[in-house]
């Protein structure tokens, strides 16, 4: 088992001046920060349980292609996996960032999409989830088999937790699949996050992710009528009341309660036995501080990193406008050192 490197060095985070609170230093780089174009190729895979997921691969600019792209093919160029967030995707901010350091260095990369968030509604009577360890496991075990060279796994927000879960309960099985992990701005304790997001200015956050939430919820009725009672999914006023009634019982919990306990990564971290760094921000809204696990709480090949600033998935820097790019070169300085001859 690989323990903990001792060469990484992350950088300290320093927000810039304009950004001077958690709140700002989440919503400016989602909603204006610079995106990098980068191009991606869609496909989509047929799931074991007779739905589809759409994954986008990173196509490298011309100039950059020694060969035709080949996502499939059998190659040693070292592959980063990432999973979006809460109603998130390849067009997210922190996906366009991150797929562009990753194609900065030739490497390659892939986003696969939860169901419901490529921009086309799924099939089964189902949605997605923050302990959807099931499905992460069945895409990189694929992915896996298609792939000789190293695997770096990524996960921002409900997708962080989801790749914890999925390192903590696969233990060292996880270390046949991928080489090493990251999550940022993982909601590690569910519940406090839950609460967090459930009153003042949080609210704002909530909403947002509501709006689109119930706009899948009432297709999925119009698929599946009477799976979930429509007038209390409506009647939700913050995602605890939304997925008590839709996301706990759709995907085998009893309740909110039920879920935000079994499916939280911050239990399992001391069980995972794959080189991890877990990013946290202790001014981040979606995730109170007190919290957040210290190193008595993780194992030996967990490393934790928790700035001061950087809000939720934000961690912009410079001068205005700012660039997005501490976050996608901490991830890949980390990932640098378990290549099998890292420079």
């Amino acid at each position: 088992m690989t323990a903990r490197p001792a060469t990484f060095l992350p950088p300290d985070y320093r927000p810039p001046r304009w950004l001077p609170d958690g709140h700002s230093q989440t919503i400016y780089p989602a909603l204006l920060g610079r995106r990098p174009h980068v191009e991606f190729r869609r496909e989509t895979w047929d799931t074991p349980d007779g739905d589809f997921v759409d994954v986008d691969w990173l196509v490298a600019p011309p100039a950059a292609q020694k060969a035709p792209p080949a996502p499939e093919a059998l190659v040693e160029t070292p592959l980063v996996v990432l999973f979006h967030g809460l109603e998130g995707g390849s067009g997210s901010h922190y996906a366009r960032t991150l797929m562009r350091e990753v194609e900065a260095q030739g490497w390659r990369g892939v986003i696969p999409h939860f169901r419901s968030c490529s921009g086309r509604m799924n099939r089964a009577p189902r949605f997605y989830h923050s302990g959807d360890s099931t499905e992460v496991d069945w895409m990189l075990r694929r992915l896996r088999a298609n792939t000789s060279g190293p695997i770096f796994a990524a996960g921002v927000s409900l997708g962080g937790n989801v790749l914890l879960r999925w390192l903590g309960e696969r233990e060292g099985h996880a270390a046949q699949v991928v080489s090493a992990a990251c999550a940022i701005s993982a909601p590690l304790d569910l519940r406090a996050g839950g609460l967090a997001l459930s009153h003042g200015f949080n609210m704002v956050y909530t909403r947002n992710f509501l709006g689109t939430l119930k706009k899948k919820a009432l297709a999925k009725l119009d698929q599946y009528p009477g799976l979930y009672d429509r007038d209390r999914m409506m009647a939700a006023r913050d995602l605890g009341e939304f997925d008590h009634v839709v996301t706990a019982p759709l995907h085998g919990y009893h309740s909110a309660f039920d879920y935000y306990t079994r499916a939280s990564s911050k239990p399992i971290l001391p069980a995972i036995e794959v080189p991890t760094l877990v990013i946290n921000a202790r001014n981040d809204p979606f995730q109170p501080a007190h919290v957040l696990p210290g190193d008595d709480d993780v194992g030996q090949h967990v490393r934790l990193l928790q700035p001061a600033h950087g809000g939720h998935v934000g961690f912009m820097s410079g001068p205005f406008p700012g660039g997005m790019t501490w976050m996608p070169h901490t991830v890949i300085d980390y990932f640098r050192q378990f290549l099998p001859n890292p420079a």
